[in-house]
């Protein structure tokens, strides 16, 4: 594992970070709920911007990866917190940015707050407001009531150890919803999704497109994919769909 490099944002929170220097725009890899820096698309995308000249950056939002502090802290403002501090920080000039499930949710609350800065998005299986449409409805009373009394529950998980699903990750993912009122980007946008995810559902992403406003949107629905899109298939379509934005925006 490379080393890597910190930022410290104005909430405090230590961000692990690492950049491949190139030519612009800057494309900002956004891993995924309890996901890092160290994943198989992120690091498939640092190899090929790398190979291409191109400027890059991966981080860890803070309780991911290494980055400090706890998962179970954290919630979805911090981590778009922490994504904006990096970007506002370490970057100038157009970007880009590549969302991976919660990041592609991130991604999309970021793009009300770059302005003019973001020319291009790339979403992989983007989960926006998992927090309420998956999670909080998927909840039983048992499971409600054991939120409130304890502040959290438990949740298997098919890649690690149970996820901590606390009562402030699901208040505070309330006051970050982006599919309750109009969603305008401002720039051209690939979404990707899989018809075998599990985790989000293909209407996600068909909600998703008739709901986002942008001059150039398409999705992409591969069959058979699921939620890790991280098959040879899979990373190909991704790397077709940033050289498609890349082609469409200003350098």
């Amino acid at each position: 594992m490379t080393s890597h490099s910190n930022l410290t944002s104005a909430q405090g929170r230590r961000l692990a970070y690492k950049r491949i220097p190139g030519k612009g725009p800057e494309i900002v890899f956004l891993s995924g709920f309890k996901s890092d820096m160290e994943g198989t698309k992120a690091l498939h995308l640092a190899h090929w911007a790398e190979v291409n000249g191109r400027s890059f950056m991966r981080f860890d939002y803070s309780g991911h990866g290494q980055s400090s502090g706890l998962f179970g802290d954290g919630c979805i403002g911090d981590w778009l917190a922490d994504a904006e501090a990096v970007i506002t920080s370490l970057t100038e000039g157009p970007v880009i940015l590549v969302g991976s499930s919660m990041g592609g949710w991130i991604s999309l609350l970021l793009s009300q707050r770059l302005g003019a800065r973001l020319v291009g998005l790339v979403t992989i299986a983007a989960a926006p407001d998992f927090t309420e449409d998956t999670i909080w409805a998927s909840f039983d009373t048992h499971q409600r009531s054991e939120l409130q009394r304890n502040g959290q529950v438990f949740l298997p998980s098919d890649y690690d150890e149970p996820y901590v699903i606390t009562k402030r990750l699901i208040e505070d993912g309330r006051q970050n919803l982006v599919l309750r009122a109009p969603l305008p980007l401002p720039c051209s946008v690939r979404f990707l999704q899989g018809t075998a995810d599990v985790d989000v559902n293909v209407s996600v992403a068909l909600r998703l497109l008739a709901h986002a406003s942008a001059p150039d949107m398409q999705l992409t629905l591969v069959d058979g994919a699921d939620h890790r899109f991280s098959d040879d298939r899979c990373l190909g379509l991704i790397e077709n769909a940033l050289i498609d934005i890349l082609s469409l925006s200003p350098a």
